[in-house]
């Protein structure tokens, strides 16, 4: 008996590589296509004359629609996984491409960006079941594969506007069907070996629901200090969410306005931004096996505090590298807050995933509006000023209970 549970358990520590890199693909196609809104702002702002606060409304209606429902599918998917929801949500993303391209006004770029909003909604729950599956002993390195994908679509976004947007316009948006088509093509090839794993995974339900607990803190998953941790971790997610989109959505209009840079230019520190954070993603996943989880969190969420400071003071020479070096730590926890709270609740991987990288980070919209309507009203650069404290709230997660010591005693 022993032998079979200790054949069992080499057989799930091996990493399904293929697996891996086709649902990181697909990441990054999925966040490409999310990347042409932002990407397309400053050509919306022309070619239909938005102001700052209705910027901020169109990413705030796609952020909100992708974390609001993001839970609410990995909820559902927990109980009743459906491997075909994941070409149906780019399916439906495909459908907002088309719908930004040829919207002639406003309200029909709202509409567009709901569906690629639920496009995502649906992909991230499931594509985080598939690298839970594909991971095998190896998650932080797993998920941090998976979110360098979806972090390297999300750098995209200047480089479009760069050579696909500026000279374009607004009907270059029609480019993102491609993303949505190709990621359709590798998740019908996934979908065969995720239905597999979930059959394996339904047979072991019972036993799973049984002896519930949080691996992590070895505790229930409805433990209040289960409870309190994944209550933080969510809050921290949300606050470094709120800067990373103050800077997404509005740093290159800040470049314009106080360093007279053109459109163009402004996408240069916003690449390199995004860029190292990509790195950040995955050697922050690296590093959280060396020194722990909570460890790497503290770091990433805070140790970015004293650069975000200086970023508004700086002459601009100083800004490329200084913005980097923020990028990189600021996401270099962006995996690893997935796999703490896979950690603390490992029974509810979809709603988990759900909630930190869905609803947390995507409530980061709600900064978008915030700061949309404080830059028409308090001027950019106040913004970009007072903005720039938010992480400090990253000191926080020292609060957070350690899982080293009960993570190497899993090991």
């Amino acid at each position: 008996m022993s032998s079979i549970a200790e054949s069992r358990g080499k057989a799930t520590a091996v990493t399904i590589l293929p697996i891996l890199l086709a649902i990181s693909l697909v990441h990054l196609l999925n966040d490409s296509m999310q990347a042409v809104v932002p990407a397309m702002y400053p050509i919306l702002e022309d070619s239909l004359g938005l102001s700052y606060a209705q910027v901020g409304w169109i990413g705030f209606m796609l952020n909100m629609t992708s974390s609001v429902m993001q839970p609410v599918v990995g909820a559902y998917s927990d109980r009743r996984p459906q491997p075909y929801m994941l070409p149906i949500g780019m399916a439906l993303s495909m459908l907002g491409m088309i719908g930004i391209a040829f919207a002639p006004q406003f309200g029909y770029v709202m509409l567009a960006v709901v569906f690629i909003g639920l496009g995502s909604a649906i992909f991230h729950p499931e594509g985080s079941r598939v690298v839970y599956f594909a991971a095998g002993g190896r998650r932080g390195f797993a998920q941090s594969v998976y979110q360098v994908g979806g972090n390297a679509g999300s750098m995209l976004a200047p480089l479009m506007t760069l050579f696909i947007f500026a000279p374009l316009g607004q009907f270059g948006a029609i480019w993102g069907t491609l993303f949505a088509g190709l990621a359709i093509a590798v998740l019908l090839g996934v979908v065969p070996w995720y239905k597999k794993q979930l059959a394996v995974w339904e047979q072991k339900r019972v036993g799973r629901m049984a002896g519930r607990t949080a691996v992590g803190m070895g505790e229930k998953a409805n433990h209040p200090r289960v409870k309190f941790a994944l209550g933080m971790l969510v809050f921290l997610v949300f606050a470094r969410s709120w800067y990373h989109t103050g800077i997404s959505a509005y740093y290159q209009f800040y470049l314009k306005e106080d360093y007279g840079l053109t459109t163009a230019q402004a996408q240069i520190p916003l690449f390199l931004f995004l860029a190292a954070g990509v790195l950040g993603t995955f050697f922050g996943g690296l590093m959280a096996d060396r020194f722990g989880m909570k460890n790497m969190i503290v770091f990433s969420m805070s140790g970015g505090a004293p650069f975000a400071l200086l970023l508004p003071h700086l002459p601009l020479m100083w800004v490329y590298p200084v913005i980097a070096v923020l990028g990189f730590i600021l996401l270099s926890g962006f995996s690893v807050a997935v796999v703490y709270a896979q950690f603390l609740m490992p029974s509810k991987v979809g709603m988990v995933s759900g909630l930190t990288t869905g609803l947390a980070f995507g409530m980061g919209a709600i900064g978008a509006v915030v700061l949309g309507n404080a830059a028409d009203k308090f001027g950019l650069s106040s913004v970009m000023l007072y903005s720039s404290f938010l992480p400090l709230l990253g000191l926080l997660a020292l609060l957070l209970p350690s899982d080293t010591e009960k993570r190497e005693k899993a090991a």
